[in-house]
Formats: structure tokens, C-alpha cells, sequence
């Protein structure tokens, strides 16, 4: 099977790691998560303790991290400077700080750099804000992956365990809304759709159903896939 990239795009709570993860282990591609490697500069600011006014500061340190993506039995692993902060990057903190961080058009740049010399080679998968328009624009398949505010929250609220970290259903289905506005109205690659992305809302669809839906993409728009 000939190699060709996949971008996947959407908003928070969207499933888009899962599904790209998915997709990617049935084509025998490589997944690239994107919001992870933001996720990851995130963290490292905040443990420099930088404030949002800090901007070159955020710059210079972006570029002197070493950020690898390494595949794990559970997913990705993400370590900053030889740190696996997998499990850090996920917290509500980063959540909370990320769209800011990745609103920093010199952080973008620096980052999309290294996303597209990981597709430079074909057969990845590769999930973020702004794949399809942005980062791989030459993408054979490209999906903007939605789901309405509400489902989306309770599917992140399951997965980060809320009532575990003291947040209600509401506070995250408001924070979500708020990170949506954020990308939306960054100036610097905002969450937009392609124009030539297929939409697909997962709102009444589960998981398995996403995945197989973009594999048959694969098979009639590309002429990949088993």
C-alpha cells in the first residue's frame, strides 16, 4: 500500500487522539500527536513559572527543549529533556494555559516545523487545530472531527475523572466553550476547517464507528486501507 498522510483536526474533547491513534495502528502509519507536543511547552512554561507577559521568554525556551513522541502500549508518550510527562501534560493546569501558549504565532512556527518534517516522509496520522489547513495542506485525507459542546465535556469529564479533580460536569462543558472561542479567534493558524476536509460529528457515534468511517475515507478518496 502506498503511503499518504491523514490530518485530523477539531476542537477539545473531540476524540481526535484517540481516533487518529486508531486509525494509524490499522493503516501500519505513525500517529503524531500535535496537542500533545503544545501540551508539552505548556508544562514547561509553567514549571519556569513564566507569566503570559513573558512572551520571548516562552520563544527561547520552545526552542531549546528536546520534545520527542515516543509509542507506547497505551499510546504516546511525551518526554520533554528526557522527562515523560505523559501523564503531567494532561492536567487541568496545562489544559487551562495551553491555548494561550499555543495562541504565540513564533510557537507555532517553531512547532509546525517539526510536525512537518515528522510527515515529510508519508504514512502518518496527524491530529491538531490546524493539520488540514495549515501544517499538511498537501494531506491526501482530511477530517475536521466535531461533537456538540455538551458531549464533548462529558466524554472529557470520564476520562480525566472531574469529580476526582473538584470540577463539576458544568465547569468543564464552560471551559471547553471557552478554549473553543480561544482557537477560534487566535490570530495565529486558527481552529478552522479546510475547505476540502471531510466533516464528520461523532456526537451520537462511538468510538470504533469514527475510526471505521475514516478508514472507509481512506479506501474510496485514497485507495488505502484493507
Amino acid at each position: 500500500m502506498n503511503k499518504f498522510n491523514i490530518a485530523i483536526d477539531g476542537p477539545a474533547g473531540a476524540g481526535k487522539s484517540t481516533v487518529a491513534r486508531l486509525v494509524a495502528e490499522a493503516l501500519g502509519f505513525v500517529y503524531v500527536d500535535t496537542g500533545a507536543m503544545y501540551r508539552a511547552v505548556t508544562w514547561r512554561v509553567l514549571q519556569e513559572g513564566l507569566t503570559p507577559e513573558q512572551t520571548a521568554e516562552m520563544i527561547a525556551l520552545t526552542e531549546r527543549i528536546e520534545l520527542r513522541l515516543v509509542p507506547g502500549e497505551n499510546g504516546q508518550q511525551v518526554f520533554v529533556d528526557g522527562i515523560d510527562v505523559t501523564r503531567e501534560i494532561r492536567s487541568r493546569e496545562v489544559t487551562s494555559h495551553v491555548s494561550r501558549v499555543s495562541s504565540i504565532p513564533e510557537i507555532r512556527r517553531l512547532l509546525t516545523a517539526k510536525q512537518k518534517e515528522l510527515a515529510k516522509d508519508k504514512g502518518v496520522v496527524m491530529d491538531g487545530r490546524d493539520i488540514g489547513s495549515q501544517v499538511l495542506p498537501d494531506a491526501e485525507l482530511k477530517v475536521f472531527l466535531t461533537a456538540s459542546v455538551r458531549i464533548r465535556a462529558e466524554r472529557r469529564f470520564r476520562e480525566l475523572g472531574g469529580a476526582q479533580q473538584g470540577m463539576s460536569l458544568e465547569q468543564l462543558e464552560q471551559e471547553i466553550a471557552r478554549r473553543d472561542k480561544m482557537d477560534e479567534q487566535r490570530e495565529a493558524s486558527p481552529l478552522v476547517k479546510a475547505p476540502d476536509a471531510v466533516l464528520i460529528d461523532s456526537s451520537a457515534m462511538e468510538i470504533p464507528e469514527v475510526v471505521e468511517r475514516i478508514l472507509d475515507l481512506c479506501r474510496t478518496r485514497v485507495g488505502g486501507g484493507s
